[in-house]
């Protein structure tokens, strides 16, 4: 694949509820333009507070009803190794803000196998692996999404790709499980940096000022197996959504009014 992405830009909201608020619309304004074309829609979810607050407000948003969600398909770049009810699952966490409420088959939505359910940690990621492939886009063998939510963690890392660790590394597989995860719980699939960048928009999003240090170093250019989320970067476009507490060491020329 070759390596060329769009400029990295910073748009910055005053607070989280604002932030997730702002977010949720130009989401929502996203997927209504793309199905309106009766195309369908691709969207891979993060977890954590944002990424769950981003779904919150989506589902506050009138505009919600709006969209034919049959032609929406929903991923997740990372999930927990644990049981489909555990509170740490990134899909519980995306259902009760957003999922479960929507008029979507269930088939769109497609979520990595859990612990308990008969598959090892492997086998859940090979499995999760070949539901990509059923979407083959024009950059390889998963869907080419037209938003990868990504959060980002005060060490740089995103989905669960962590510095200086060997999944970061990874690119002749779409998904990889990881084990001893320096952030518990310890058992994780995850998506790899190839199948990450063959999306259309990687839309970071982050809040706090314990982010902003690992933001800084994203934008500075570090290297991204030390800092992953400085190699996260769409091919149509790569914005870090932020707080103004996360932007505090953002140089001005990279911030995007307009956006």
């Amino acid at each position: 694949m070759v390596e060329a992405w769009a400029e990295k830009r910073v748009v910055i909201s005053q607070d989280p509820t604002s932030l997730a608020e702002s977010v949720a619309a130009r989401f929502l304004s996203r997927v209504a333009k793309r199905v309106a074309e009766g195309k369908l829609a691709h969207i891979s979810l993060t977890g954590g507070s944002m990424g769950s607050g981003v779904l919150a407000a989506a589902a506050r948003n009138p505009r919600v009803a709006e969209i034919d969600w049959s032609l929406v398909h929903f991923w997740w770049s990372d999930e927990r190794f644990v049981p489909r009810a555990d509170a740490d699952r990134n899909e519980k966490q995306a259902r009760a803000a957003l999922l479960d409420a929507l008029e979507i088959p269930a088939a769109n939505i497609h979520a990595p196998a859990a612990s308990g359910e008969g598959a090892d940690l492997d086998a859940a990621a090979a499995a999760y692996a070949d539901e990509l492939a059923r979407f083959p886009g024009s950059e390889g063998a998963w869907p080419s999404f037209d938003v990868c939510f990504l959060g980002v963690g005060p060490d740089g890392h995103i989905a669960s790709l962590f510095p200086d660790r060997p999944e970061i590394q990874i690119t002749d597989r779409a998904v990889v499980a990881v084990r001893d995860s320096p952030k518990p719980p310890p058992e994780r699939v995850t998506m790899t940096r190839p199948v990450i960048n063959s999306s259309k928009r990687v839309w970071m999003v982050l809040s706090g000022g314990d982010k902003a240090a690992a933001l800084g170093l994203a934008l500075a250019g570090a290297s991204y197996a030390s800092v992953p989320a400085a190699g996260a970067k769409g091919r149509k476009r790569t914005v870090f959504f932020v707080d103004e507490a996360a932007a505090a060491q953002v140089p001005p020329d990279l911030i995007d009014r307009e956006y």
